[in-house]
């Protein structure tokens, strides 16, 4: 069975404090946010993911969104240089898990940056968005370590939200599905499907029909229940008041030779 392992990073205590770009700031307890991340972490291992845990960062208040860190394209990793000076200490204990996991690494250079958050694989096409967090030297470093490898690197601007994943992800087959009112240019991909709730737009592909997401979108699962596919819900409304989403928490790698 192909290897399925998923990096992860447990929230710390100054969780609170972390960035909002696009959103009113509320208060976020940092209690049940860890019980939300627990559940998390919980039903991606009852989905056959093993969760390797990334070392805290616990001066760091947004590293529990481990995402915007690395981007993965088979089992190269770059490490990314985010685009908030104060994400940066982020990345030193993600390039250390991915060297134990046998990962080659590249790494985004100054002045360039890239988050992670801002890259959607759909097969060998990478869309990348340009905006708030990557720049267009992140986009060029992005292409010099994946192009070779054989990906294709698509821009896409970005402005309404804080990373393009923020605005779209994509199904099994391929369609990408968005919230219409922030997704700024719905032709630049292929297949586009628009959910009725802002954080619908946003799934982890578990194997299979199985998408995890989040509960706050309960009428997008009943629509992707309604397309074959089996929703895997998870409560993560603490880490969406810092514009987070389920695609933040975690950094899926697959068929990595360890």
């Amino acid at each position: 069975m192909p290897s399925r392992k998923a990096l992860v990073r447990r929230p710390g205590p100054r969780l609170a404090e972390g960035l909002v770009t696009h959103v009113e700031r509320t208060p976020v307890d940092p209690g049940p946010a860890l019980v939300q991340w627990e559940g998390y972490v919980a039903a991606l291992r009852a989905h056959g993911w093993e969760t390797v845990e990334v070392a805290p960062a616990d001066g760091c208040p947004d590293a529990v969104f481990v995402e915007d860190t690395v981007v993965m394209f088979r089992n190269v990793a770059l490490i990314t240089r985010p685009g908030a000076p104060s994400r940066r200490p982020e990345t030193a204990a993600v390039e250390e898990a991915l060297t134990r996991l046998g990962c080659s690494v590249n790494r985004v250079r100054e002045p360039g940056t890239l988050d992670g958050g801002d890259v959607l694989k759909i097969g060998d096409t990478l869309y990348v968005g340009r905006g708030g967090r990557t720049d267009a030297a992140g986009v060029a470093r992005l292409r010099a370590a994946f192009e070779p490898l054989g990906a294709r690197v698509v821009t896409v601007p970005v402005s309404k939200v804080l990373h393009l994943k923020s605005a779209v992800t994509a199904l099994p087959d391929g369609t990408v599905i968005g919230y219409e009112p922030l997704v700024e240019t719905p032709s630049l991909f292929p297949r586009f499907l628009p959910v009725p709730e802002e954080s619908g737009a946003h799934v982890v592909l578990l194997g299979g029909a199985k998408l995890l997401m989040a509960a706050s979108a309960p009428r997008t699962a009943e629509l992707f229940a309604d397309l074959g596919y089996e929703p895997v819900v998870v409560d993560i409304g603490e880490f969406e008041k810092l514009e987070g989403c389920v695609t933040c928490l975690s950094v899926r790698l697959r068929d990595l030779h360890a």
